[in-house]
């Protein structure tokens, strides 16, 4: 192998440690600055507030009270706390939502904003998404199985997610029990086709949601272990062929 072969194959190596790493270190450092700048702040000023009251300070006569308190809550090692208290309160909310009293109370709250005209018109939607990528539940009520379907014509086979039943009117049409099922477009999972197929012609693929996304996203470049068969036995064979 020649020294620009080698150059190349070290370099892409070692972007193909990097980058994964670098991108998941700048998603959580644009996450954290995220909520620093838009939550965390404004309890910091809050604590920065209540510390002056607890203190007994009169900041409406002194306001430089408020700057001396500021440097270490806002600007200093206390804006920390912001931070911490946001998570906690998820939690919390997390768990208050999780009982029953609280499931009551939440849904009294999205008929209200069901009963909203410009509400209505935009909540439904974005809970859609963000119930998918955050909740397992719904993953699992969506997407039940993954499979492949011959589309879009018979020889070529694309993945496929299992999202329910088959149309009444098509299984009785073909006389066959048939489920519907979304064939992800790349690199946008979220988008695709919904098709109705028989069972007995699907494949069931050993795969989970989880790892069909990551399929989808990358263009069939990341595959399950257990799915590379065909994809090993060609790289072994191009290579004894070249020894």
């Amino acid at each position: 192998m020649s020294i620009t072969k080698k150059f190349k194959s070290y370099f892409f190596r070692g972007l193909a440690v990097l980058v994964p790493t670098i991108l998941t270190i700048w998603i959580i450092l644009w996450g954290y600055g995220f909520i620093q700048e838009n939550i965390s702040i404004h309890i910091n000023k809050g604590l920065v507030y209540l510390t002056a009251i607890l203190q007994g300070l009169d900041w409406k006569k002194n306001p430089a009270v408020l700057k001396e308190l500021g440097a270490f809550w806002v600007d200093g090692m206390g804006a920390m706390a912001g931070f911490i208290i946001a998570l906690v309160a998820v939690c919390i909310l997390g768990m208050i939502l999780a009982s029953v009293v609280g499931k009551t109370l939440w849904r009294v709250v999205e008929k209200f904003i069901m009963r909203t005209p410009f509400l209505r018109q935009i909540y439904p939607y974005v809970k859609q998404v963000t119930d998918f990528i955050l909740t397992q539940e719904e993953k699992k009520k969506m997407f039940s199985q993954v499979v492949a379907v011959e589309y879009p014509r018979k020889g070529i086979w694309s993945m496929a997610m299992v999202t329910g039943s088959g149309l009444k009117k098509v299984a009785e049409h073909v006389e066959k029990e048939c489920v519907t099922v979304l064939i992800p477009s790349s690199p946008t999972p979220f988008t695709g086709y919904v098709v109705t197929v028989p069972t007995d012609e699907i494949i069931e693929l050993d795969m989970t949601i989880e790892e069909a996304l990551r399929f989808a996203v990358s263009g069939g470049v990341i595959a399950p272990k257990n799915n590379q068969f065909a994809a090993i036995q060609k790289a072994e064979s191009k290579k004894k062929n070249n020894t």
